[in-house]
């Protein structure tokens, strides 16, 4: 489906005309009809399929032609981190060129300017305000701004934002919303905690479910079975054998992202940290030397497998195996983008291995095995059936046919 074929305004699509988008992604087509017919939406979408536009068109559209009060707030976005609250920003900026519609983004890590720029948005009225769930409540404490004329309240990465323990904050802004306000909320996976909190504030919503797609056939998957303790050396080994710059790594826990960088440094490799522990400035600084290509080595918890706009990461590493298919498709996904090619090796520890089953489960496909160096000691020795499934199989063998009682 054509962009010209939905119901959006002329200011909207001159915007994706000049933008040279001209073709929905299937998320896309799905929930932005829904979306401007003003009912509720819960959409299950992941990141590179298009879902920002999914809701900054129709929204766009809807501030044209609705009654608003100009002088009040319409719109909230929510989203988990200050990147993609940046990175949503940027598109709104795209996307409403033509429209006289006022935003401003609100997130934590700012000098002092920056702040009073927040205050006068959601106190003076910006038409729609992008934030994050943390600082966009601490304006709300300080400054008590008039939430009476929100129409929209969005989340995008819902469940992100509950793994980041915001579910209290999301449910203490929700509350000062007007009842009627419609509610979008978009989210790459739908655990338990997303469903509850769409109960909680959705009156009857449409839900789109978007399927996760597969990684690219660009990515070339492999993986390496090994024993925790040879994680370290592996890494090293990896990066030693590879000139390539824009590597990244990612590590399940802050503590052992520290700890790899430190030991990665050691030997001389120019690698920094990316982790919530950092102050925000510290995070910007080690984003702008990645993306100049000044960092040859990012070690990272999950925080940047999304929102993160770098097309030319030639190399994911997942130093652990990463608990659930949705995540180690976003995480490899940082790779062979923009029509180039790339390589995602995963270690997996004897301990891993049945997160790991999973993943390969969710693929349908045996990920490559690469044999371990021999200076790196043994290896573990392969994974066998698991004791029940050989039972199964032995009692298929010798199991008797069926006969009849005469």
């Amino acid at each position: 489906m054509f962009f010209d074929e939905l119901a959006l305004s002329d200011d909207v699509l001159d915007a994706l005309w000049d933008m040279h988008f001209d073709e929905c992604t299937p998320v896309q087509e799905k929930t932005i009809p829904v979306i401007l017919d003003g009912h509720d939406v819960i959409s299950c979408a992941q990141t590179g399929t298009g879902k920002t536009a999914a809701y900054i068109l129709p929204l766009l559209t809807n501030l044209a032609y609705d009654n608003h009060d100009p002088d009040k707030l319409n719109a909230i976005i929510m989203a988990p981190t200050r990147e993609l609250a940046q990175q949503i920003d940027q598109q709104m900026e795209g996307f409403g060129y033509y429209v006289p519609f006022s935003s401003v983004a609100v997130y934590g890590g700012n000098d002092g300017g920056a702040w009073g720029n927040q205050t006068s948005g959601i106190t003076k009225g910006a038409d729609i305000v992008i934030a994050t769930p943390g600082r966009l409540l601490s304006l709300i404490n300080i400054y008590d701004p008039d939430f009476s004329g929100v129409k929209y309240f969005i989340l995008d990465e819902a469940d992100r934002m509950l793994d980041m323990g915001f579910y209290d904050d999301i449910m203490s802004i929700y509350k000062r919303l007007p009842a009627d306000c419609q509610k979008i909320m978009f989210s790459a996976t739908m655990p338990a905690d997303i469903r509850k909190m769409a109960k909680a504030i959705m009156n009857n919503p449409v839900e789109v479910q978007i399927a996760v797609s597969r990684p690219p056939e660009a990515i070339h998957q492999m993986a390496v079975d090994l024993y925790e303790g040879q994680k370290t050396a592996m890494v090293q080994h990896l990066l030693a054998s590879n000139t390539l710059n824009k590597v990244i790594v990612f590590v399940g826990k802050k503590q052992r992202v520290k700890d790899l960088t430190q030991a990665l440094r050691q030997k001389g490799i120019n690698a920094r940290a990316m982790h919530s522990d950092l102050e925000q400035k510290e995070r910007d600084e080690v984003m702008l030397d990645f993306r100049n290509g000044k960092l040859a080595v990012l070690v990272a918890t999950d925080i940047v497998a999304r929102g993160i706009d770098v097309d030319d990461i030639p190399l994911v590493i997942n130093y652990d195996v990463p608990r659930d298919a949705e995540d180690y498709v976003h995480r490899i996904g940082r790779t062979a983008r923009a029509e180039n090619l790339g390589e995602a090796v995963t270690l997996v520890s004897v301990e891993d291995r049945r997160f790991f089953r999973k993943i390969e489960s969710f693929l349908k496909k045996h990920i490559e095995r690469l044999p371990l160096p021999a200076e790196l000691g043994e290896a573990p020795a392969p994974e066998e059936p698991k004791q029940d499934e050989r039972h199964k199989s032995n009692a298929r063998k010798h199991k008797r046919p069926f006969r009849k009682k005469r």
